[in-house]
């Protein structure tokens, strides 16, 4: 989907990403018979180029199975709206599952491409697919915790912190994220916002959504409430292998794991040019606006762009007013010696990552993304 040119001129006329929706059905037609026969077996799964195999029990999607066997293959929602599994089947036959046709085409689909956190085998396979290095060795745990604190940022933003048991503490990468646990069983997956480095608490940036947990956090959560999570999930950290001034692009909540990554970065004593664009409807969407400013202040290798599309009057903004993806192309028209770490809305992820390759000549493999997908948003219908 193209996202179209944002108008110019008043600045009460809208400029908008369009509404997004959490997930959209995509379903392979099968017999629910070879279903139901799959899924009561075993599949081996061969993994190139590397020739890693694990197994696949029951109704796991290849995915599922890989990370618990402890091979990280590429991925970031888990549930077919972000594209970031994608891989090749070489040999074998799978169900593919729900997933968004934005993440997977049918054109993809045709050359052999799947959503791998969708995927589910018919029988044994070999893939095609990338491996993550550097997540290798840290465990996906459940864990109970506290919630130590809670800080209405926004109307609709409320920072919760959370302290692990006596004694424990959660190893992940800046940027990846985990799985609150409801109690009926359901899953809500939020960026974990600060470094490991940082202490004992775990940082969460929660938006009210409307849904039911988004809801139960502002309404009836309270301090030494228990929650329980899983985790860390996810492929999006700073790769630091590499020496490339970096563009960090953020739309709301998406700023949680970008904060995370770029305190790491100071920690670790990175010496790279960073530029962050944060963008919002309005001021407020910026709840963290001073801190990113203090960021830019301390920092003369970080420079920091807010950047607002439909700022009120009583804002007061006298700032960047467009598309957060597009301010980044208005200052950077040539990206070809960047890295890209892009988080929030999936469909400025989305016209993001087709812009900046396709318009501003950035290679494909310097685009890093975790897109947020609402839960209480209603799929469309499926196609037909």
């Amino acid at each position: 989907m193209r996202i179209p040119a944002p108008p110019t001129g008043s600045r009460g006329r809208r400029i908008r990403y369009p509404t997004c929706y959490t997930r959209r059905t995509h379903v392979r037609e099968r017999s629910l018979s070879l279903r139901a026969f799959a899924f009561e077996m075993s599949s081996q799964v061969t993994i190139q180029p590397s020739g890693h195999r694990f197994t696949i029990d029951g109704d796991e999607t290849v995915l599922a199975a890989a990370l618990r066997e402890g091979f990280n293959l590429a991925h970031g929602c888990r549930n077919g709206a972000c594209g970031t599994c994608k891989g090749r089947l070489i040999a074998g036959a799978i169900d593919y599952g729900n997933y968004q046709s934005s993440a997977l085409s049918e054109a993809e689909r045709a050359a052999g491409l799947a959503l791998f956190c969708c995927a589910r085998p018919l029988g044994d396979l070999e893939i095609e697919c990338r491996e993550i290095a550097a997540v290798k060795g840290i465990r996906i745990r459940k864990m109970p915790c506290r919630v130590e604190h809670m800080q209405r940022k926004a109307d609709d933003v409320m920072i919760v912190r959370l302290r692990l048991p006596q004694n424990e503490r959660l190893q992940y990468l800046a940027g990846q994220y985990l799985d609150i646990i409801t109690q009926d069983g359901q899953r809500r997956s939020f960026s974990l916002a600060n470094a490991a480095h940082a202490g004992e608490l775990l940082e969460l940036h929660i938006r009210n959504y409307g849904g039911v947990f988004s809801r139960h956090v502002f309404e009836r959560m309270k301090v030494r409430d228990i929650l329980r999570f899983e985790g860390p999930y996810g492929t999006f950290f700073l790769r630091e292998e590499g020496a490339k001034p970096v563009i960090l692009l953020a739309s709301g909540t998406g700023f949680a794991p970008i904060k995370a990554i770029v305190e790491h970065a100071f920690h670790a004593g990175a010496a790279r040019l960073m530029r962050l664009y944060w963008g919002g409807r309005r001021r407020a969407d910026l709840y963290l606006n001073e801190l990113a400013e203090r960021w830019a202040a301390e920092h003369p290798d970080f420079a920091y762009i807010p950047v607002l599309s439909e700022p009120a009057p009583d804002d007061g903004w006298g700032g960047r007013l467009d598309l957060v993806h597009r301010a980044v192309m208005a200052d950077f028209p040539d990206l070809s010696g960047y890295q890209v770490y892009a988080c929030g809305n999936p469909l400025m992820v989305q016209a993001a990552r087709a812009d900046f390759i396709q318009r501003c000549g950035l290679q494909e493999a310097e685009f890093f993304s975790d897109a947020f997908t609402p839960a209480s948003a209603p799929p469309p219908p499926a196609p037909r």
